[in-house]
């Protein structure tokens, strides 16, 4: 449970958890449950949990106390309105979840609200999970849409979601090469086993790809027999979303550039079975890891191939097909990335510390157990983890996006404490470097090989709990390790002499003026909304608002195209539509014409868009607002924080993210992460 004695207790809390803060003082001024608490309740459940403060005010990142006149009244009212299933579907919260504390002679209520589990999804309000079910999105409460709600309530009652019986599929929708090779497989795996001596509609019954319903007599092949081994033409009919996806990168960078890629095209089955023997082949190629020694004998099955084979498995079995996102496997020479469709359906950090499974597509999953592949009881996850340390590589990185539901994981090969990083932090703090404990020393490193930190990037790289990383960031801080901008979530740390780059430095005078060290924009975060709305006038014309040069700006020196040329940035600016050239600024009008022309554009949509718009250049947050046709606010909260939250856009600024001046380009192979890539 937290321990809350100060202000600055509440901005480390601030920074490790979701927390929304609401004054709760009620008409009488004793206290009640606010009515806004409950959107909030639902939306924490349905997500990852959070931390609800009554009695607490916060504005722009600092709080204030205004206190609770009775605490007792507003507890007892929150469980009896939890008990009411005509209020809230399900109770999530036991006696120790409500804390009353003392803060500046004022009683506050600390609410903890947990993740709701699978069968507990949705949790909704007023009795009806359509129109009163909510999911928590860039410290928001969005109500979640009849798509979302139902997919909840298929996830609550199936519990194998491939079990499905297919109306009108038989046998001769069966791609019989790859049962064949499934069968041999098998063979080479249990040469004894029973299921051998079967003929293939045996054998397709005995692995549950084939099955019949005893209550209601129905019979016939089933949704894991057809992704399994279907052939393309009939699973495309029973999936409409079905897609695997195979790319190869050749640099460490996002964009969509591959040297090798598998598709379902014609050419191949596009089942399961088939992409899993492919893309491992690919996968293991050319893997530069020293193979181990066993009696004597060489192992060519190192924790690295344990580990990737696992995550592909991962991938395939726990992947919700009725999505809207593609699986998709990358790999680039600095990491492998794996994104499929669904969220987790257990607490994230309960995948990752394994003993415990809850496995989407049950039957999928045993298939490929039986021919050796795969970990049972949530030993998976910990397998992946332990192969990727077994090599000293950064810890994995498994999370979740809500928009689209899609789940990724990505295996990057990079040092954690690069030999000459760790001898430049010696020499630059000398005796105060050897009492700094690991955690400390990853922190040191990361933030001089990123160039900024924060908290929630710290939480991508180390297993160590949230709270201790709160600490830690804030002993370097007080020991003149570490220096910080921002506040809340938006803070940022970094080694002193090597602060961010602020706007001011690089618009007042071109870039020229100040003293810092060269630093390039990196991430920070926070999610977006799921739609964009136009704030801004249709017939706007092109240059209409960029007239924002300053006396600065107009004389600094520019590039052939017109972009503004800062040595403090590794990149030129698009600050203003005007000083262009008219080449360039008609390229970007052109990449930039769906949202012009739509005042509505799906998310996928215009992420594309904002990545085509901010290539090889940083665009200030007022041009691609003009170049888009859009609010720049709308813009920010709702694409632009989740771009970088992906890694797939950098700020310019990281120190100050809000800041109107903020301007983005999106991420090469300064990329931390990616959307799958």
């Amino acid at each position: 449970m937290f321990s809350i004695h100060s202000l600055e207790d509440l901005s480390l809390l601030r920074e490790t958890v979701e927390l929304e803060c609401k004054l709760a003082q009620g008409q009488s001024g004793q206290g009640e449950v606010p009515k806004d608490f409950w959107p909030t309740y639902s939306a924490m459940a349905n997500a990852h949990g959070g931390v609800v403060l009554l009695g607490v005010r916060e504005k722009d990142g600092v709080f204030s106390i205004a206190g609770i006149a009775n605490p007792a009244k507003v507890r007892a009212d929150l469980f009896n309105n939890l008990n009411n299933p005509g209020k809230v579907s399900a109770n999530l919260l036991a006696d120790a979840d409500v804390q009353e504390m003392a803060l500046q002679g004022q009683t506050i209520l600390l609410v903890r609200i947990p993740q709701a589990t699978r069968k507990q999804r949705p949790v909704f309000l007023n009795g009806q999970p359509l129109g009163h079910t909510y999911k928590r999105l860039n410290d928001g409460d969005r109500l979640c849409d009849e798509e979302t709600v139902k997919r909840m309530l298929a996830e609550q009652v199936e519990d194998e979601r491939d079990a499905r019986i297919l109306s009108h599929f038989g046998m001769e929708d069966i791609d019989t090469e790859s049962l064949r090779i499934y069968r041999q497989m098998l063979k080479d795996e249990k040469p004894g086993h029973p299921y051998l001596e079967q003929d293939d509609f045996a054998f397709l019954q005995s692995l549950r790809g084939w099955r019949r319903d005893r209550a209601t007599g129905v019979e016939g092949l089933t949704f894991a027999g057809l992704l399994m081994f279907g052939r393309w033409s009939a699973i495309q009919e029973a999936v409409p979303h079905y897609f695997v996806d195979y790319q190869e990168r050749p640099e460490a960078k996002t964009e969509l550039r591959w040297v090798d890629r598998l598709v379902p095209d014609g050419t191949w089955s596009g089942n399961l079975f088939e992409f899993y023997r492919r893309v491992y082949r690919k996968l293991v190629a050319d893997l530069k890891v020293p193979f181990g020694l066993k009696g004597g004998q060489r192992q060519d099955d190192t924790p690295v191939h344990v580990a990737l084979r696992e995550a592909l498995v991962n991938t395939l079995v726990h992947a919700d097909y009725t999505g809207r996102v593609s699986v998709l496997v990358v790999k680039r020479p600095d990491m492998f990335g794996f994104r499929n469709p669904g969220g987790l359906r257990l607490p994230l950090e309960q995948v990752i510390r394994g003993g415990e499974s809850d496995c989407r597509n049950r039957i999928l999953h045993q298939m490929f157990l039986l021919i050796g592949l795969g970990e049972r009881g949530g030993s998976g996850m910990p397998k992946i983890f332990s192969g990727w340390q077994s090599r000293h590589w950064r810890q994995p990185l498994l999370r979740e996006k809500d928009v689209p539901e899609q789940t990724l994981l990505e295996l990057h090969m990079l040092d954690l404490l690069p030999g000459p990083v760790l001898d430049t932090l010696k020499a630059r703090f000398g005796a105060a470097f050897e009492r700094v404990n690991s955690l400390g020393r990853v922190i040191l490193a990361t933030a001089m090989i990123e160039g900024v930190v924060n908290h929630a990037r710290m939480t991508e790289i180390c297993t160590d709990h949230p709270h201790d990383l709160s600490q830690a960031l804030a002993r370097l801080e007080r020991d003149g390790m570490l220096l910080s901008q921002g506040q809340s979530r938006g803070k940022v740390y970094h080694l002193p002499g090597s602060a961010p780059v602020s706007p001011e430095q690089v618009f007042a005078a071109g870039g020229s003026s100040g003293n810092n060290d060269h630093s390039s924009g990196s991430s920070a975060a926070s999610s977006g909304s799921n739609e964009d709305s136009s704030g801004n006038s249709a017939g706007r014309l092109p240059g209409a608002s960029s007239r924002v040069l300053n006396e600065g700006t107009e004389q600094a020196p520019r590039d052939g195209h017109g972009c503004l040329l800062s040595p403090l940035l590794d990149a030129p600016v698009v600050d203003a539509l005007e000083a262009l050239s008219p080449a360039l600024r008609d390229d970007l009008l052109q990449r930039a014409a769906l949202p012009r022309a739509k005042a509505r554009l799906d998310r996928d949509s215009m992420a594309a868009v904002i990545l085509s718009v901010c290539e090889g250049r940083y665009v200030r947050l007022s041009v691609l607002a003009e170049l888009l046709n859009r609010d720049a606010d709308g813009l920010r909260k709702g694409h632009l924080d989740t771009l970088v939250k992906d890694h797939r856009i950098r700020r310019a600024f990281p120190g100050t993210p809000t800041h109107e001046m903020q301007s983005y380009r999106t991420a090469d192979s300064t990329d931390h992460g990616a959307d799958g890539s």
